[in-house]
Parts: structure tokens; C-alpha cells; sequence
């Protein structure tokens, strides 16, 4: 039995004269977090909705457990989705919803759970993410940045995937409740066996939270390794981007 959890082959997408990725490969193997770095534009997110099915890319392969997702009819492929969590860049919780119906919304509809169970469920999840039953009451508006980011993070192992997408998840946070969201990516992943893909800006989230760590750009993987490598990666868009550093090879459109 293969140990590629998910695996990318040859992947191109293109919007109109614009290509964004440009035959990307990618492993990423079952239990392992792995994050994706480059700036803004470089195809991080479209990566992931291509692996979700929001997207279709224009050529290649997306295989989750060996299998070619983009083959599958939408029967199967929603079956593919149920092991997938998400946590959104800004939390996408629904502002209409108390903090515990958002977390158990996959569970009631997708899984068909009654309420109470639901609710249950989704009470023992929020303590994972150190939010007490109290606030389970609350609705998003109610909520710190930090506290939306947690409750979206319970949402995304409320079913207990086998994959977890991490869309910027310190983005907007001070750095102390940034390293406490890191700290519980960590915690939910490793204690769940869970496989991890992160896309982020933020190298010190990158450091701490990956197994290991590529760099996206202009459509493909320039360069990956572990987090004690990039420092010596020796190549000179990863040491520009990590030490945001203006002058360079990489260049900003103005």
C-alpha cells in the first residue's frame, strides 16, 4: 500500500491568457503536514480548490489514495470530499448560526446527525480548541479574530477527516494568538493522524507547524525540504521570499 496520501501529477490551469499553474507536481505523503509557501498570485489557493473539485484544472492528475479524483462521478467524489476539512482564511462561518450549530453544520448535513448528537459532538470538539461550552451560545459577531479562527478549526475536525487544507491560518492574528492557532494545527493533526496541506505568507507558522515545506512559483514547485532546511536551501527566490526581501529575482507587479 502506497504512503501518498495525495499527489498531484502535471497539474496546468489556465484563465483565459493567464497560466497558473504550470505542470506542478506535488506528494504529500498520509500523516504528514505540508506547507506551501509564495506570494501572492502564484496559484497556492487555486492548488487546493483544484484538489476540493471547486476548480477543474485543464490537464493532469489529482490522486487521493492512489485513486484519480477527477474521474470519479459526483457520487463518489462527494464520498472523497466527506474525508476533506477546511479552514478558511477568514474563518467562513455563518453569521446566522451559534458558534456550535457552524461547527456540527457537516455533521447534521452531510452526515445526517440528529441536533442533540450534533450539538454534542460539537461541545467535546470546542474544548479541543480550548473554547468552553458558553461560548458553543455565541454567534461569529460575537467573537475575537482568534476565537472565529478556533471555532473554524473545530468545524474543519468535526467530522474527523483524513485530510485538513489550512488557507492562511494566522492571517490577521496578533503573534501570540497566532503561535496558540498553530499550536492546536498541530495538536488536532498529529493526535488525529490527520494529513495536513497549509498554504501561508507566514514563515514563522511555516516553520512550526510543517514536516515539510515547498515553494510555489510562477505554477510550479521551485523547491522543497524540511523546515531546518530552507534557511541553507540555496536557492535565491526561496532565501528572498523568507527574508522579504525587495530586491531579487522574484518581482512584484506594482
Amino acid at each position: 500500500m502506497t504512503n501518498k496520501k495525495i499527489e498531484l501529477i502535471n497539474i496546468h490551469k489556465n484563465f483565459e491568457k493567464k497560466e497558473v499553474l504550470k505542470g506542478l507536481n506535488l506528494e504529500i505523503s498520509n500523516g504528514e503536514s505540508f506547507v506551501i509557501i509564495g506570494g501572492s498570485g502564484t496559484g497556492k489557493s487555486v492548488l487546493i480548490k483544484c484538489i476540493l473539485g471547486i476548480m477543474n484544472p485543464d490537464k493532469g492528475e489529482i490522486l487521493v489514495d492512489g485513486s484519480n479524483i477527477l474521474n470519479l462521478k459526483n457520487s463518489k467524489r462527494s464520498l472523497i470530499n466527506q474525508k476533506i476539512g477546511m479552514l478558511f482564511q477568514n474563518a467562513a462561518l455563518f453569521d446566522s448560526l451559534m458558534v456550535w450549530e457552524n461547527v456540527s453544520f457537516g455533521l447534521i448535513q452531510n452526515n445526517k446527525m440528529k441536533r442533540d448528537d450534533a450539538k454534542e459532538t460539537a461541545l467535546e470538539v470546542l474544548k479541543k480548541v480550548g473554547l468552553n461550552e458558553k461560548v458553543s451560545t455565541l454567534y461569529p459577531s460575537e467573537l475575537s479574530g482568534g476565537m472565529q479562527k478556533r471555532v473554524g478549526l473545530a468545524r474543519a475536525i468535526a467530522n474527523s477527516p483524513e485530510i485538513i487544507f489550512f488557507d492562511e491560518p494566522t492571517t490577521g492574528l496578533d503573534p501570540i494568538m497566532a503561535d496558540i492557532i498553530n499550536n492546536l494545527i498541530i495538536e488536532c493533526v498529529k493526535d488525529q493522524g490527520i494529513t495536513a496541506l497549509s498554504i501561508t505568507h507566514d514563515m514563522s507558522s511555516a516553520r512550526k507547524i510543517s514536516d515539510k515545506i515547498a515553494m510555489l512559483h510562477e505554477g510550479r514547485i521551485i523547491w522543497s525540504g524540511g523546515p531546518n532546511e530552507i534557511d541553507n536551501s540555496r536557492n535565491e527566490h526561496v532565501d528572498q521570499f523568507i527574508n522579504g526581501n525587495a530586491n531579487g529575482p522574484i518581482k512584484m507587479e506594482i
